[in-house]
């Protein structure tokens, strides 16, 4: 017990075994022949994993499986059903607090809070979905938000009326296209005709649901703007928020001008960006560079832009109040400086929009702050198991986000570092070479290579899963760029803000734009470098899973069996490097299909001669299938065939897949073609197995695989399937696979939408 007391004191939390002590079982030469059978092992090191205090940060970890189950669930779950459930199971573990059961019953009890809690905001925020296109369509509003982007601006559109004489459903909010540079002013009313698209929904099984966030941001569509953009008097002042709104846009605007006066390009983008997250404005070359390299997170306000404005507002306010002696000797200038610095991680994200990122970073500094007011520790596991318990009752959609899984698996493993990494590596300080190290900075560069490489290991299942891509050199670039960064380009552009009211802050927008300078240099030289751009080829949901419960067992147990997260994470690695790619993709307008040809490699065929329009989709389609091909590279339509009935292309296992896109060309399709994608009605006796447009209006995009006697099908609308951000169209029986070809229904092929929301 002194052993586990004197650990803490020096800054090790719960270490295994205590410093000082022998543990029982534990890993030692001459414990061999004294070791108890392994059940009393493993009895050991769960009771001590299950010591006091070592549940806390398992309770989020059970709130969000709880939301990844809802996620999961194939139809909406009945909230009162939900919401009983999860009051009894939370009464219940409360009932057996002093049971041994209690720690079983409280993880029960959060997996059915966090399922009812997102249930519940899912009840909360529902709205109409459009579920067809619609053309010239009257519409006026509250402009909500402005994106200015590289091409074109976008709004979003609170919407007060709306007509059309096809669609009678009821839009809260769409979001609207325009030309660059007419986008209108936040907060005013205007009248406009639009052309609006269904959300936007995943381009192939198990690509990322746009729809889904869209619809939790409590928008219904998205479009672009026809013609003019009237200002027209309100019917009403359109509350609080949208005032609000106004005016943080307006101070963005402002921000953003002063900027503009010294910066230009990527330098003026990407200072805005840091400032007052608005990252649109970057062009495509560096922003592939910043994330090919791995500096894209510092597009992104995430933790880290939260934690140098709190530090730096908190040391500089500590130093000044240091000043002053009396200060220092009566009166707690530590914790005043601790407050200062929460009100400005609080403006920073009211300035930045609140994005997901953001908010878990300002709950996560919040806390840390908090933790110094009232004189506790402050980076500690429980500090990160409070912020996810926040950020997940406020958003529990954020689990799903991207966004949110790398920031709390590179904080779990930062934090991890700094509590377990640190105390251990640098546990001998009377050493003269450890001496000498430090002495020159060594233990700083040491540890900031460590966090780099911590944070990307961490991080790294969540970018294979999302984006396909892995940075092999991203320790590299963020050893030679998040110096200057940190110490040059975040404090200089907070002194800009804060000189800004009285016109001196020129000088430091260069300052700002000569780190950003050194900033892009660097991750223009580590894109550049062989082998930078590590493509991942997609895979399921499993081994995410799998990756996610190895990172929570390395970064939570302190015994033997956090090696279990080892394992896991080598499971997730086979499991996802074993996933097979489909032969076959068809887009949800069926006007793009996939096919894997002798090469193994996508060969698309389209609508014009072999090729494709849709370059959003293709890049989709190839960034998943881990092919580093340009999406108008010309390779992608060797060995496919057209003319102006339609295309055909062959199947690496042999057999023809045709698109027919004249009546006429059916009856050939029929004949000669293992599989055909078709808008119209294919002959009753067609020898071919079909894919009509009713199919993919009812499932969306498709993945076929090869079967024995056919293709397995796999959906992005799978059948059964039915969520309020993507509703049912209906269902047959038979489609999880192709096996012999049914009589499709004739119906009217719809213009591709693709290249619309590509822009958007």
């Amino acid at each position: 017990m002194a052993g586990r007391d004197r650990a803490r004191t020096q800054g090790v939390a719960g270490t295994w075994p205590p410093r000082g002590a022998a543990q029982a079982g534990g890993f030692t030469p001459s414990g061999f022949a004294a070791w108890p059978s392994l059940v009393d092992k493993l009895r050991a090191w769960i009771r001590a994993e299950a010591g006091a205090g070592r549940l806390l940060p398992w309770v989020p970890i059970a709130f969000g499986t709880g939301i990844a189950g809802y996620f999961a669930a194939e139809r909406e779950p009945v909230l009162p059903v939900a919401a009983v459930t999860a009051i009894g199971l939370c009464v219940a573990a409360f009932l057996l607090r002093r049971h041994k059961v209690f720690p079983i019953a409280v993880m029960i009890a959060a997996v059915a809070a966090g399922f009812a809690i997102a249930t519940w905001k899912t009840a909360r925020v529902a709205h109409g979905v459009l579920a067809r296109p619609m053309y010239s369509v009257s519409v006026s509003g509250f402009v909500e938000t402005r994106d200015i982007r590289a091409r074109t601006d976008r709004f979003v559109l609170r919407v007060t009326s709306m007509e059309s004489p096809r669609d009678l459903t009821k839009l809260q909010r769409v979001r609207l296209s325009v030309r660059k540079g007419t986008a209108p002013a936040v907060g005013s009313f205007v009248e406009l005709k639009a052309r609006l698209l269904p959300p936007m929904a995943p381009l192939r099984p198990g690509a990322y649901d746009f729809g889904r966030d869209m619809y939790f941001a409590g928008i219904g569509a998205s479009g672009f703007v026809m013609g003019g953009i009237r200002t027209a008097a309100p019917p009403d002042s359109g509350g609080w928020s949208l005032r609000y709104a106004a005016f943080m846009q307006g101070l963005r605007d402002a921000i953003d001008a002063r900027i503009g006066a010294v910066l230009d390009g990527d330098r003026r983008a990407i200072a805005t960006a840091l400032l007052t997250g608005r990252r649109d404005a970057i062009t495509a070359p560096v922003n592939d560079a910043m994330f090919i390299s791995g500096l894209g997170h510092v597009l992104s306000i995430s933790g880290y832009h939260m934690a140098v404005v709190a530090g730096v507002v908190f040391f500089a306010v500590r130093a000044l109040l240091a000043l002053i002696p009396a200060l220092t000797t009566g009166f707690p200038i530590k914790k005043w400086s601790a407050v200062a610095a929460l009100f400005a991680a609080a403006f920073y994200l009211l300035l930045s929009g609140a994005e997901v990122a953001t908010q878990r970073s300002f709950f996560m500094t919040a806390v840390v702050l908090i933790a110094i007011m009232v004189d506790r520790r402050a980076v500690t596991f429980r500090t990160l198991a409070v912020a996810a318990m926040i950020v997940l009752t406020v958003a529990p959609e954020a689990l799903v986000h991207p966004s949110f899984q790398m920031s709390f698996a590179a904080t779990l493993g930062l934090v991890a570092l700094i509590q377990i990494g640190m105390p251990l590596l640098f546990a001998s300080p009377d050493n003269s070479a450890t001496a000498r190290m430090a002495l020159w900075g060594g233990r700083e560069i040491a540890m900031l290579a460590l966090a780099s490489l911590v944070a990307g290991l961490a991080t790294m299942p969540y970018a294979a899963y999302h984006f396909h891509r892995v940075t092999p050199y991203g320790v590299i670039a963020n050893l030679a760029a998040m110096p200057v960064v940190s110490a040059m380009v975040m404090p200089a552009g907070l002194l800009g803000l804060a000189a800004m009211p009285f016109g001196f802050d020129g000088v430091f927008w260069q300052l700002m734009g000569w780190g950003i300078d050194w900033m892009v240099a660097v991750a223009q030289w580590v894109a550049a470098l062989p082998g930078s751009i590590g493509r991942m080829a997609a895979f399921g949901t499993g081994p995410l899973v799998a990756a996610s419960i190895g990172i929570i067992l390395l970064g939570l147990l302190r015994t033997p069996l956090r090696f279990g997260g080892a394992a896991a994470l080598v499971g997730a690695v086979v499991w996802a490097l074993a996933t097979p790619q489909p032969d076959i993709l068809i887009s949800a307008d069926g006007r793009t299909v996939g096919v894997r040809g002798r090469d193994g490699r996508l060969h698309m065929i389209g609508s014009g001669k072999g090729n494709t329009k849709d370059s959003f989709l293709l890049r989709e389609w190839l960034a998943a299938d881990a092919d580093g091909r340009p999406a108008a590279a010309s390779s992608l339509a060797e060995g496919v065939s057209c003319d102006g009935a339609g295309c055909v292309a062959q199947l690496a296992g042999g057999g023809l897949v045709a698109l027919a896109l004249r009546p006429d060309a059916l009856a050939d399709d029929c004949e000669r073609a293992a599989l055909l994608v078709t808008a119209r009605q294919a002959p009753a006796a067609c020898g071919a197995l079909v894919v009509d447009q009713d199919r993919l209006r009812r499932q969306g995009a498709l993945a076929l695989r090869r079967a024995r006697d056919g293709f397995a099908v796999e959906a992005v609308r799978p059948r059964g399937v039915d969520r309020p951000w993507s509703p049912a169209a209906g269902g047959a029986e038979g489609e999880t696979s192709l096996t012999r070809p049914a009589p499709p229904r004739a119906v009217d092929a719809t213009p591709s939408e693709a290249d619309q929301h590509a822009e958007e």
